[in-house]
């Protein structure tokens, strides 16, 4: 077992002893499918949460979005997010090119269209920042084009609950509190969808699965 292997299994472990970590899967079952986990995002600690509740077979193919200029910031961010869950990283700003006058052409989905064509599965939050408010933000058009350029890899909504309280925005210790994830049915493709609204349809997919109680 590799120091990464090891700090990750600890890392699990924690995160189930803070949380919980139960995973509901009420609408596919937990299977080694090439997938892509959409989910509601409210702290640093979601990714953990939804990579503790999945069945550790499932771990080592799933892997997080993450963005590049904050989970590159320390070494050890760095390292735990390549070692440990082996992240996608994203670019969430343009950066200027050789000259200093201009941007990079690079487009900010390119490393997750190469996840997808090497196989894996991602997670990703296609509000693309976090939030405090109780639903999802309207989602970003990422999503909808991952899911043109790959349409055969499922689409599955995800809830997270009580993640907030666990790990507020700005806060860096976390709150033992009861949490759950649930893993809705796939999103099924519907002929003749727009882009706004696959949007709209795949938003209220992760809003459905919220508890009535929160």
């Amino acid at each position: 077992m590799t120091r990464a292997d090891a700090f990750g299994f600890v890392l699990a472990f924690v995160a189930r002893l803070i949380t919980g970590a139960q995973g509901h899967w009420k609408g596919c079952p937990p299977k080694a499918e090439q997938r892509i986990y959409f989910a509601n995002h409210q702290s640093h600690f979601d990714w953990v949460l939804i990579w503790a509740a999945l069945p550790h077979e499932l771990r080592a193919g799933t892997r997080p979005i993450a963005a590049k200029d904050y989970w590159t910031a320390t070494p050890f961010k760095h390292w735990i997010t390549r070692e440990v869950f082996h992240a996608v990283y994203v670019n969430r700003t343009r950066t200027k090119d050789a000259s200093g006058s201009g941007t990079d052409d690079q487009d900010p989905l390119e490393p997750l269209l190469e996840a997808l064509a090497h196989g894996d599965s991602l997670v990703i939050f296609p509000e693309g920042t976090r939030s405090n408010l109780g639903d999802p933000q309207p989602f970003k058009s990422g999503l909808y084009h991952l899911a043109q350029a790959h349409p055969q890899v499922q689409l599955i909504p995800t809830w997270i609950h009580n993640v907030q309280r666990v790990m507020p925005k700005g806060e860096v210790v976390p709150v033992p509190i009861l949490c759950t994830v649930t893993f809705g049915a796939p999103l099924e493709p519907v002929e003749g969808e727009d882009k706004r609204m696959f949007l709209e349809r795949a938003r209220q997919a992760v809003i459905d699965l919220k508890p009535e109680r929160t």
